[in-house]
């Protein structure tokens, strides 16, 4: 199977060296006590806060990549998703396709009217749902997701770990999940990795 993300020492302030990787359609799991580095892991992989070490995608060195584009391909969605525009849609990739956001929509139950909704109006769990359909339109290679589900309820959770699952099969993507619920977590199964003293470990 495809390594395709491959991490090695990475480091930042509070975390590493550690090691880590995912393969083409893959979901792990990060987990760790609150304070530990979860959301700090991620957004180093996205290259958003300053990290030394080495990151792949498909073999091709971050290093090698322009950060604009690396954080197309390697997607971090924050649990609170940042909207700077005043509707929806203004937020969206250039060249997104109407198609695929209306498929998306369907999936984590929007309907396809909530691309023209003022942001103003959205609440917190419609914002988790639209952030996360904003990054797939970006077609990613790999999803950072940190808390995706934290603001919603069991159904919507559900539907959320579905569309990313699809998205990852049909897309030979990988994901890196952090996630706080342990029933979420026996959900989602493979392999969990848990951040402990600024280490990455397996889980018992």
């Amino acid at each position: 199977m495809e390594r395709l993300l491959d991490v090695k020492d990475l480091q930042t302030a509070q975390l590493g060296p550690l090691d880590l990787y995912a393969q083409a359609g893959e979901l792990v799991q990060i987990t760790g006590t609150s304070g530990s580095g979860k959301s700090l892991l991620l957004r180093a992989l996205a290259d958003l806060d300053p990290n030394t070490g080495q990151v792949f995608l498909a073999g091709r060195a971050r290093a090698a990549v322009p950060p604009v584009e690396w954080r197309r391909h390697v997607a971090y969605v924050p649990a609170e998703t940042a909207w700077w525009g005043e509707r929806v849609d203004e937020h969206f990739p250039p060249g997104w396709s109407r198609a695929a956001a209306r498929s998306l929509l369907e999936q984590v139950a929007l309907p396809e009217a909530s691309l023209a909704w003022e942001i103003e109006r959205l609440s917190s769990g419609e914002k988790q749902r639209l952030g996360l359909v904003r990054a797939l339109l970006n077609n990613p290679r790999v999803l950072l997701l940190d808390e995706p589900t934290a603001n919603l309820d069991l159904e919507n959770s559900r539907r959320i770990e579905r569309a990313v699952r699809g998205y990852l099969a049909d897309h030979q993507a990988a994901a890196l999940w952090v996630s706080h619920d342990s029933l979420q977590r026996q959900r989602l199964g493979g392999r969990i990795l848990v951040i402990e003293g600024g280490r990455l470990e397996v889980a018992a």
